[in-house]
């Protein structure tokens, strides 16, 4: 079944070369989807490519800050793969600082990809979806859109964005059928996670805690693999979902109490 869940139907991840968004493409991937990779470096998406064929997975390279870009990726998926029926917003960016040391660039390049990246994203899809009367939008956004944390002001406000943007999405989409849902990770193995760390105890308190940085462990014990987000992200966009539109789904092993 799980082979095959997903058969004939065209997907486009972003953020599709690294992390979470590899391990995304991987799993529709499995299960019987065609997958538009898009990133802004062509490495990663390269290497998916060639694994697994053009029959597969296409890569494609674009900023998806730059709405042109993305609506020309878009629509040449759409005429070179086949319609869309999935979409899944990966693509992300991470910089720490205290909210007083936060200079212009950063603020706006970090909404530029978390926020507006989405949006130029879900508007290009949901454009064709709405008039097929079909499909389905994850976002991938964060547990740290629901509960603040120190030097991470601009991802979580970000994050947030993106994850009303999505729901508000979703209502207005409800009458055509499309479902819009948010996919919300907590620490995941990933080299964002992997660049917060600044010695080899940092995996350790991430899982137990930190009271300097008010922020509570993991109650499962673990950092999630990026397989476990995919997971999310794939029930999700299939039928055994075909009832869920608006939901953001936290997979954070417990560290938000989901506050």
């Amino acid at each position: 079944m799980q082979q095959s869940e997903l058969a004939g139907r065209v997907a486009l991840v972003t953020g599709a070369g690294q992390g979470i968004g590899e391990a995304v493409t991987r799993a529709l991937v499995e299960r019987g989807a065609r997958v538009a990779a898009l990133d802004l470096t062509p490495d990663g998406i390269k290497d998916l490519e060639a694994e697994y064929g053009r029959d597969t997975v296409t890569a494609h390279t674009a900023d998806v800050a730059d709405s042109s870009a993305v609506e020309a990726v878009v629509e040449e998926v759409e005429r070179t793969v086949g319609p869309l029926a999935i979409l899944v917003n990966v693509a992300g960016v991470l910089r720490t600082s205290p909210v007083i040391d936060i200079t212009d660039d950063v603020w706006e390049h970090t909404f530029a990809v978390n926020s507006t990246g989405v949006f130029h994203t879900s508007r290009a899809v949901a454009r064709r979806m709405s008039e097929r009367r079909a499909g389905c939008i994850v976002t991938v956004g964060s547990n740290a859109a629901g509960v603040p944390r120190t030097s991470m002001a601009a991802y979580a406000a970000s994050k947030a964005a993106a994850t009303m943007f999505t729901k508000c999405l979703g209502l207005e989409l409800a009458r055509s059928g499309v479902r819009c849902n948010v996919v919300s990770p907590g620490s995941t193995d990933t080299a964002m996670q992997r660049g917060l760390w600044t010695d080899e105890q940092a995996p350790e308190r991430v899982v137990e805690g930190d009271p300097a940085t008010y922020r509570v462990g993991i109650p499962l014990g673990r950092i999630a693999e990026p397989a476990d987000v995919a997971d999310a992200v794939t029930f999700l966009v299939s039928d055994r979902a075909r009832h869920i539109t608006m939901h953001d789904l936290y997979v954070d092993g417990g560290a938000t109490l989901r506050a």
